[in-house]
């Protein structure tokens, strides 16, 4: 009988503790609400650096390098910036990866070319980032809560893990 799918901070928990690999965050729309998943888990230390909350755009230029010029062209929520985002959280920390999200949680503050539900992740890796957009429907919490979701399953994706199921 197969044993049913963990939840996606289980899986990349072991997969970065077998390894001794690392990670770092950089959140927009969650505000912290990845770094804070990962760190729920006891032992996370080992393989969780550190997170920005990069919620301004200021913020994202500040902490974790995204140039001024890409905000301005593409704008906050865009696959350029998640991709930006976690490459700059990974070389500002030295991790082995880098983590993003950027969205329009909701309930305002969508257009018509950027919806609320429209996020953006990343995971950056010395060889390559990889990039998901998601369209995702709820309020505010339900949309934030599911990235951080949509988040672990992409790393654990990267990473090479097995299914997982949402935790």
């Amino acid at each position: 009988m197969a044993s049913a799918a963990r939840p996606p901070d289980a899986v990349v928990a072991d997969l970065l503790l077998d390894r001794g690999e690392t990670v770092a965050t950089a959140e927009s729309c969650t505000a912290g609400l990845l770094a804070a998943r990962f760190a729920d888990r006891a032992g996370s230390s080992a393989y969780l650096i550190g997170g920005f909350v990069t919620y301004a755009n200021e913020a994202k230029t500040a902490e974790v390098g995204v140039p001024a010029e890409l905000l301005a062209r593409v704008g906050a929520v865009s696959e350029e910036v998640a991709v930006a985002m976690a490459e700059g959280a990974r070389r500002r920390l030295g991790t082995t990866y880098g983590l993003s999200t950027t969205g329009v949680a909701g309930p305002g503050g969508g257009t018509e070319t950027k919806p609320v539900g429209l996020v953006h992740i990343a995971v950056a890796a010395a060889e390559r980032t990889v990039h998901r957009e998601l369209r995702l429907d709820g309020d505010r919490a339900a949309i934030r809560r599911e990235t951080v979701t949509c988040a672990l399953e992409l790393l654990a994706d990267v990473l090479g893990g097995p299914a997982t199921q949402p935790g």
